[in-house]
């Protein structure tokens, strides 16, 4: 048995994993789904009043996370989506985790690929410079591009009614635009050439419109640390939400079979 810690991303909170935990359980692990701190209210309550999550920071969240997974009787596996695979590398550049698998990941500080899709996928949140200092989110048509790009409207919407919630628009801004036109080290610094990190396997959505291949394929080769291992896979028909949409399981089964195999005994 492994213990094994979900991280999810921006834009939902960890319902978003409501069928890997007992896909993973099932198969005998332990399974923790920890929530950013202010996201661990419902979705309904969350969308109805977003202001707790406004102001969040990713220092404050990896320090919370951290907290969790040094309390648990041993390392864990750590999986990771979208904004959440960026906190898995950093994560995992700080020493924890045996081993880490990130899909359709968020880029550290540095990868400076910005592919159309993703421009316009994150348009909505740039397009109006308060968001910054806000908790924004997207319409259903938006998210609709962003996420569920491979499902039809209907299940798009019911995805949407469902999952989805607002976020840190700090997040995007100074993350995601002002980390790569800044100079020094930001929070999402993430060490490339660390020959202490666990292996650590990156899965991208050949559709996935909001954190393309390229963004991926780019974070992936930048890593370089001696000794360690980096693999890099692609689902070619997947879009972002590829952790809920059909088909998940040959997902969640790839990572977690992987991680396993490469984690040290």
């Amino acid at each position: 048995m492994s213990t094994i810690v979900l991280i999810h991303g921006l834009w939902v909170t960890p319902r978003s994993w409501e069928q890997w935990i007992p896909h993973y359980e099932a198969k005998g692990h332990k399974v923790i789904a920890p929530a950013y701190p202010g996201f661990k209210a419902e979705v309904e309550a969350l969308r109805a009043d977003p202001s707790p999550i406004a102001s969040l920071t990713v220092p404050e969240t990896v320090a919370h996370l951290e907290k969790v997974i040094t309390g648990l009787p041993e390392k864990p596996v750590l999986i990771g989506h979208s904004f959440g695979g960026l906190l898995t590398q950093l994560l995992l550049d700080r020493g924890h985790g045996v081993a880490g698998v990130v899909i359709d990941s968020a880029p550290p500080q540095g990868i400076r690929v910005n592919p159309p899709s993703q421009l316009r996928s994150l348009f909505p949140i740039f397009n109006n410079p308060a968001k910054r200092h806000q908790a924004a989110g997207f319409t259903p048509e938006q998210f609709h591009y962003a996420f569920t790009n491979t499902l039809p409207q209907d299940d798009a919407q019911a995805v949407y009614d469902r999952y989805a919630i607002a976020a840190p628009g700090s997040w995007v801004w100074t993350y995601g635009l002002i980390a790569n036109l800044t100079p020094g080290k930001r929070e999402t610094w993430v060490d490339f050439h660390n020959p202490e990190r666990a292996p650590l396997l990156f899965l991208a959505g050949g559709r996935d419109h909001i954190m393309p291949p390229a963004v991926n394929k780019s974070n992936f080769r930048h890593y370089k640390g001696p000794g360690t291992i980096t693999d890099y896979h692609e689902f070619p028909e997947r879009s972002h939400w590829t952790c809920a949409e059909p088909g998940w399981e040959e997902v969640a089964d790839y990572a977690l079979d992987w991680a396993l195999r490469h984690a040290p005994s």
